[in-house]
């Protein structure tokens, strides 16, 4: 960020070495030193920076205090991005139109670290490693997120799907590799790689499979048309939804639970399904429940709390926390107004994002941020920004 430079008089030696150092900028001498001290200067003040968030806006990126939700820095990035947590006290990652950019959200900066491909899709966290899946490519590239602390673009696995789709992919820690199967007109199921990208499990018993979900137990939930696949152990279980149509896309797991938060679509030829339904899945019993919510929701409405909690941000403008194991809505805790889901999935609508025992959600009609006391309800701080929110993120350490 350009700072005015402040003008002082220059007197004996100070005026001297003022202008030796201007000849010796006019002659081309190397200024890489000077240069390199004004950003270790700034980059000190921006380390600063504690518990950052990011949220993205229409042509840019919004980085704020975690705990004051004091707007940081604006960072102008044109196109529509997504931001994702990478598992260390300092980064997120980008999905921009040019591939996974990373960036430092504690000094408020892009890095030069890039993944390039086209539609750049999810990203996942697990068992200390940090998957990303680029739909426009099917490749997916895995690293350690603590190596990112070097600067440099850490060395790490990669693998090509067969085909390119919309895709996503996890490392066990086992280092076994669950990825999914498909290409740009259907997608099936997923297969599982050893550590040297041979293939040595696969399930093509999930139509238009789609997210996933780590549970207690390291078991992997993804998201089918008609209910979910788990792979734990080395096998494959299928839980069947109750309806012959019963969509889990979107899906919200927690180490401390066993149960997975998912959403529930029934209606194959809606434009856009407004479900007031979502699923918990039992990934020990293989056992499926509803919880009906009496208010719709979006697929950036699902999160989980630090004990297994289950998170539900509702159009009624709540946040609906339901016991996963007794599928029950034990409180509602009002974030922001009522609103409406908008039938494009690329437009904003307001976002939870959950770290620790913080809820922070997005008011993109108001242009703005609440952070939330989950335990007790109670708002903390709030933030008008200069323009309203799309996807709201942040760092997260461990996976």
């Amino acid at each position: 960020m350009n700072k005015p430079i402040r003008s002082r008089a220059l007197t004996g030696t100070a005026l001297v070495l003022a202008v030796s150092a201007v000849l010796t900028a006019c002659g081309g001498g190397d200024t890489s030193s000077s240069d390199a001290k004004a950003k270790d200067e700034q980059g000190a003040k921006a380390a600063s920076l504690k518990d950052p968030l990011v949220a993205t806006y229409d042509g840019g990126l919004y980085v704020l205090d975690g705990k004051s939700l004091k707007l940081a820095e604006t960072i102008k990035l044109p196109g529509f991005n997504r931001v994702s947590p990478v598992g260390d006290d300092s980064h997120v990652m980008i999905s921009a139109d040019s591939g996974f950019r990373l960036m430092n959200a504690a000094t408020q900066s892009l890095t030069d670290i890039e993944y390039k491909g086209a539609k750049p899709g999810h990203v996942v966290r697990h068992a200390g490693k940090t998957v990303l899946f680029t739909d426009g490519t099917g490749q997916v590239n895995v690293f350690d997120p603590d190596d990112l602390s070097s600067g440099k673009k850490p060395e790490g696995r990669t693998y090509d799907s067969a085909k390119p789709h919309h895709g996503v992919a996890v490392e066990l820690r086992n280092g076994e590799l669950l990825s999914t199967l498909g290409d740009e007109e259907k997608r099936t199921g997923v297969l599982v790689l050893d550590k040297d990208n041979k293939e040595i499990k696969r399930n093509e018993k999930c139509p238009d499979v789609h997210g996933e979900a780590a549970a207690q137990d390291e078991a992997i939930a993804v998201g089918c048309e008609d209910g979910v696949l788990i792979y734990k152990d080395g096998d494959f279980t299928k839980v069947k939804a109750p309806d012959d149509y019963g969509r889990i896309g979107n899906q919200a797991g927690s180490d401390e639970s066993p149960i997975v938060l998912g959403d529930y679509k029934t209606d194959p030829e809606a434009e856009l399904e407004r479900p007031e339904r979502v699923s918990l899945i039992n990934t020990e019993t293989g056992k499926l429940r509803l919880v009906d919510l009496g208010t719709s929701y979006s697929f950036r409405s699902l999160a989980r709390g630090p004990h297994g909690e289950a998170f539900v941000l509702g159009t009624d403008g709540a946040i609906h926390v339901i016991d996963p194991e007794k599928g029950t809505v034990e409180k509602k805790i009002p974030a922001v107004g009522k609103w409406q889901e908008p039938l494009d999935w690329q437009q904003p609508r307001p976002t939870l994002f959950v770290r620790d025992h913080t809820a922070y959600v997005s008011d993109p009609s108001e242009r703005k941020l609440v952070a939330i006391d989950i335990d007790s309800g109670k708002k903390l701080t709030s933030v008008t920004l200069p323009k309203g929110t799309n996807e709201l993120s942040g760092v997260v350490e461990g996976h």
